[in-house]
């Protein structure tokens, strides 16, 4: 009977070693507490969590680890816990030692003695820092794709320049978090004249107006020459600031601009258009995501600019003619209908593409935005309802040819090809580039692509394309179809076309056929 008893003791001892050593191994903080809210024991993880030494949580009240603002949740937790309740997953924000706020998931149980009393709560903390800053990210990512999205709808709709501008500045503003923003543009007057406008946002036009059109000076050059943004955490640091007479600086008066962000607005065939300009009175406030942000609108504000431009230029025409009235209507007519196609599919890709907001797929969107504009700007460029297949394919394939041009081999012959199917053909071979360069055949040194096109189907009125990797890393089938393939064969089935995709060893074969 006592060797039993002893092996129940041994038993029990051993399985409390055993709890004791995860307890203390645990990534999570597991910490106890008294009635009154006491610390009574900390592991390692809650050391690692809260920055406390056990020697310095032990025996300290658990509000500690409380913000002051939310010191009102100890006391309903305690409540609840002098009643037995048990607390599931209760996600709230806790203090470090330094001061810093984590956000945590709390899972609290009474702990009860023999009697079946209360006599302390243990409770486990889980760092969601990490998680809820992404959950943060994606929410703030909607924002920005609900701002980027109401400035292409504003081009769909709107063809007069300073309201298009305007929305541009104020949209720029707010996500770039910028205090105040100007967008300086220039534009010509019916005799071919050049004069620059400007609109603002957050500040009163009185506090631009008694200073004058910015100079080229060191600072605002690389803008107004289109050489580069400029980001400044503190302007008056920058080496370049206040070298210029009359002020060697911000005069007295003017706006107080410590962080600096600019951008210049470029158009298709390279003309600086403008400029986007931010500033604000404390230092450090634009961000690389910032910088991406207004970027991304400079090229919705180019689309713009260019658009206004051959709208007024249209009008000018049109006006000499005798015709304005019919000539306005369908020219404002064409230009809505190829921006709204080009936005239905930036639509499409921003909620495949952002579902979950991580930083690749935000690439991945404004990789896909620029080949769309890319392609919508050799379209405006052209005359008619048509662009030449070469110069779609130039175009497309032209950020992935900077250092690996010889590993292109491109040919096919003298073709047009319609707007919306010129717009589709980019988008596909952007895709099909983007995918090689990742995981095909120019992923690998001496990997390269042919792509060839031209005239079959019955009276030789389509055109079929082929897509062929070799030289890459061997090719296996995807164990499931991925976004790309997906928008590839999903956009070519909207154009009656079908898309060929196979996954051979030696690299990726696709073919599809388009009209022209």
């Amino acid at each position: 009977m006592m060797s039993m008893a002893k092996d129940w003791i041994g038993a029990d001892e051993s399985a409390a070693r055993r709890l004791a050593a995860i307890v203390e191994s645990s990534d999570d903080a597991i910490i106890s507490k008294t009635v009154n809210g006491t610390i009574a024991t900390w592991n390692a993880g809650a050391s690692r969590v809260f920055g406390y030494d056990a020697e310095e949580a032990v025996g300290k009240p658990v509000t500690i680890l409380i913000p002051s603002d939310r010191l009102f949740e100890e006391a309903n937790i305690l409540a609840r816990i002098r009643r037995g309740e048990r607390i599931e997953h209760y996600e709230t924000v806790r203090q470090r030692k330094d001061g810093g706020l984590i956000d945590v998931s709390l899972t609290v149980s009474p702990i009860l003695d023999e009697a079946g009393n209360v006599v302390g709560a243990s409770k486990i903390a889980r760092d969601i820092t990490q998680r809820k800053s992404a959950e943060r990210q994606a929410a703030l990512q909607a924002k920005r794709l609900e701002k980027l999205d109401g400035i292409a709808k504003l081009i769909a709709r709107e063809l007069d320049l300073p309201r298009v501008v305007q929305t541009v500045t104020d949209a720029a503003t707010e996500l770039s978090g910028a205090q105040f923003g100007a967008f300086f543009y220039n534009i010509a007057d019916e005799r071919g004249e050049r004069y620059t406008l400007y609109t603002l946002s957050g500040a009163p036009r009185e506090a631009f107006e008694r200073f004058g059109m910015p100079r080229n000076t060191q600072v605002f050059a690389p803008t107004f020459m289109g050489s580069g943004v400029v980001r400044s955490d503190d302007i008056r640091q920058d080496p370049r600031y206040g070298k210029n007479a009359p002020y060697h600086g911000m005069p007295a008066g003017h706006l107080p601009v410590v962080s600096y962000l600019a951008v210049p607005v470029i158009g298709h065939d390279g003309e600086v258009l403008g400029g986007l300009f931010f500033g604000h009175d404390q230092p450090g406030r634009f961000t690389q995501d910032s910088q991406d942000n207004v970027v991304g609108i400079a090229a919705h504000a180019a689309i713009a600019i260019n658009n206004g431009r051959a709208f007024q230029a249209a009008q000018q025409e049109i006006a000499r003619r005798r015709k304005a009235e019919e000539a306005q209507e369908l020219l404002l007519q064409e230009i809505k209908h190829r921006v709204k196609n080009t936005l239905g599919i930036v639509q499409a890709i921003a909620n495949q593409t952002f579902a979950g907001a991580p930083a690749a797929e935000r690439s991945a969107f404004g990789a896909r935005l620029r080949a769309l504009g890319e392609a919508h700007d050799l379209l405006t460029r052209t005359q008619d309802d048509a662009a030449a297949v070469q110069d779609i394919v130039n175009t497309s394939l032209a950020p992935f040819q900077e250092h690996r041009r010889q590993r292109f081999d491109v040919a096919g012959p003298a073709e047009n090809i319609g707007t919306s199917n010129a717009m589709l053909l980019a988008l596909v071979l952007h895709e099909l580039a983007t995918n090689a360069v990742k995981y095909g055949a120019l992923s690998k040194d001496f990997g390269h692509v042919t792509l060839r096109w031209d005239q079959t189907g019955p009276g030789r009125r389509t055109l079929r394309f082929v897509w062929r990797e070799e030289g890459g890393p061997s090719v296996m089938p995807p164990s499931h179809r991925g976004f790309g393939s997906n928008l590839i064969q999903r956009a070519l089935a909207g154009a009656n076309s079908q898309a060929s995709i196979e996954f051979a060893p030696r690299g990726v074969i696709c073919s599809f056929d388009l009209e022209p």
